[in-house]
Order: C-alpha cells, then structure tokens, then sequence
C-alpha cells in the first residue's frame, strides 16, 4: 500500500475557470479518505485525476513516492470502482473477476487463488457460475468490489458506489465496505455527496465546494468544529440552523434577533471571544439536536415558539417552528414520545454551550 499526496492540483476545461482549485491533501498510508461534497463542487474530477482518468491543469500528484502526473492509469498500481458495476454481461462472476489478472498474464493458479479468495472476502463464492444479470445491485456491487480485491493495488478509489443501491443496501454495502477497509489495510480513497457515508466510513473527510477544500479532518472535528458556514450546513442532518442577529452585551453577552426583544444568552467565553464583534451582526448556528424539549442543565434557556410543521420520523420527530417575531425558520428533533400540536405555542430549550458563530461576510468560523 501507499500514501496519496495532492500539491496544489488544479483542473480547468477549455479555458474557463478551474472546477477543481489549488487542491493540496495528503492521505496517509493505510487511510481511508472520503472526499464529500455537493453535485459539481470536483470531487469526482478529483478522484479521476489521481487515477489517471484526467490530465491536471497545475500540480503534482504523488502516489508512494512516485510523482505520477504523466503515468498512464494502468501504471499507477490502483484500482477503482464506479457508480455503475461496470461487469461484462456474457461473462460469469468468475470470468469478470479474473479478466484483468488474466489481461496482465498472471499465472492460471494465482488468479484461480486471487479469485477464490476475494469471493471469500466479499461472501460471493456461491455465485462464481452466474453471469451479472442473474444477480441483485447488491451482490454486482460486490463482484465490482471483488475485481478492484484481486488486482491487490497500493490504492482502492471509489466513484459514488453506493448510488444506484436502495436504502437498505447502501447501509449493508457501506458496512461491508469499512469492513474490508480494517481487513485488507489498503489506503482508500472514497467519494460520495451522501454526509452519512461520509461521517460513518471515513478517518478523514475532505469537503469540498465549488473545486475548493474548505476542510479536512475527523468526522467528529468536521461535526463539531466547522471551518465556516459551508461546512456546518453541509454536515448534519437535518442541517446546521442559521440565524441573523447582532451580540449584545448589556446585561452579558446575548444573541439578539433583529426584530422584539427576544435575545438567546451566550456563555462568557463566547463573549468574550467574541468581543470585537459587540454590536455587530454575526450568524448564530444551532444544530437540531441542541435544541431540546427538556430543561437539562445551566446552559439551556426556555424559547417559546410556534410549531408550524411536525415530521415523526419513528424514534424522533422534526419540528419546524419560527421564533416570533423573528420569521426564520428553525428545525429541531425531539423524542417521539413528546407529541407537540402545530400551530399551538410549545417551550423548547436551547443549548447555549453549542451555539456556533459565522461572520456574516466571510461565512468563516468565529
């Protein structure tokens, strides 16, 4: 296996203006990275770049210690799975796994062990005989799985493989996925615009905008410590909630919205971080899950709302409310055992000790 390092790779298609910008990462050995972001922000064009699929505009690609700018795909010792499985329909699994063994003149009874022991791996062994019609999205999704398995590259690079999967299979495919991660030891190299997968498959994800990193870090560090406002709205679901307002500090520092009296109270040191900014708008984020149906400690401060939208999702429900008289929308998750009547006044509690702030100009965390 080996490292991955990016330097400052840019991409630009004709002479308009680049879709991936001044890209600089560095994926450790054995890592797996999950590049994460919204339709069209170049994480795919990122992914193909490494992989030789695309020519970089500026930059250095190094895969080990190899600069691999110039190097035709098949040099470059990795293996990629796609979005779509890609199999060849009159071939069987067996067939599929092995053709690129084969096409590289590897001895018959290395890809028979190769083969054997990648449908092991992926719990496929029954299915060797049967051509990829005769098989379901999931089990084609593991043949396609299989035939990066056998190649044994230094890097695995995955395009959105779980997308063509319905909701039950992407969670199994993504388990099993994380799971051959920890048994191979590869370094690995994923891409998806889905935040679940990304927080529940990678050490670490880059997220990506407009052909921008914006960061790059732990899935825990991304959720609680966004760089800017980018990032928080993107990881979270349902997503980061954003409010106007101005910091006060008449009686303590206070959130105030622009509109009544209604001030939400902030901790001292946010206060006081915050001190240059007394008397200036800021953006306030709240996540849903910081705003609860209980009282649970100092932090928490009593707003009263009006529920105008309720979305029981099983175990919790969503609601939607305004903060009167402020007319920003708000969501929050509470339990489902709590069942709150829309358009009937309802207290909530907000958790003061999770409250982010943005500048409003900039969108940087402050």
């Amino acid at each position: 296996m080996a490292n991955v390092r990016l330097e400052g790779v840019s991409k630009r298609f004709d002479s308009g203006s680049p879709v991936v910008n001044n890209v600089t990462i560095d994926i450790n050995d054995k890592e797996f990275v999950v590049l994460v972001g919204p339709s069209g922000c170049g994480k795919s064009t990122t992914l193909r770049m490494i992989a030789g699929l695309e020519e970089i505009s500026d930059g250095k690609i190094f895969i080990g210690s190899t600069m691999v700018n110039a190097m035709p795909p098949k040099d470059r010792d990795i293996a990629m799975v796609f979005q779509n499985y890609a199999l060849y329909p009159h071939m069987t699994v067996y067939e599929n796994l092995a053709f690129g063994l084969r096409m590289r003149n590897h001895p018959k009874e290395d890809i028979n062990n190769r083969v054997t022991e990648a449908a092991g791996i992926l719990g496929i062994g029954e299915l060797l005989d049967r051509k990829p019609k005769a098989l379901s999205g999931g089990q084609r999704q593991r043949v396609a799985l299989g035939r990066a398995i056998v190649r044994r590259p230094q890097v695995f690079l995955f395009d959105e493989p779980l997308s063509n999967l319905d909701a039950n299979l992407r969670v199994q495919t993504r388990t099993e996925i994380s799971r051959l991660h920890k048994q191979l030891e590869a370094t690995m190299i994923y891409v998806t615009h889905d935040q679940i997968e990304a927080m529940s498959m990678g050490d670490r994800i880059v997220v990506m905008n407009k052909g921008i990193v914006q960061q790059m870090d732990s899935p825990l560090t991304i959720y609680n410590k966004p760089a800017n406002r980018f990032v928080a709205g993107f990881i979270g679901s349902p997503t980061m909630n954003f409010l106007e307002g101005t910091l006060t500090n008449a009686n303590g520092p206070a959130f105030t919205f622009p509109e009544g009296n209604l001030t939400l109270h902030v901790s001292a040191q946010a206060g006081s971080r915050l001190a240059s900014y007394n008397s200036k708008g800021l953006t306030l984020g709240i996540r849903p899950e910081h705003i609860s149906a209980k009282h649970q400690g100092e932090s928490f401060h009593k707003v009263t709302v009006s529920i105008e939208v309720t979305e029981p999702v099983g175990n919790e429900i969503f609601l939607y409310f305004t903060i009167p008289p402020s007319r920003q929308l708000v969501v929050c998750r509470i339990p489902s055992d709590i069942q709150p009547t829309a358009g009937a006044p309802f207290d909530l509690y907000v958790d003061s000790s999770k409250f982010h702030f943005f500048d409003p100009r900039t969108g940087l965390a402050l």
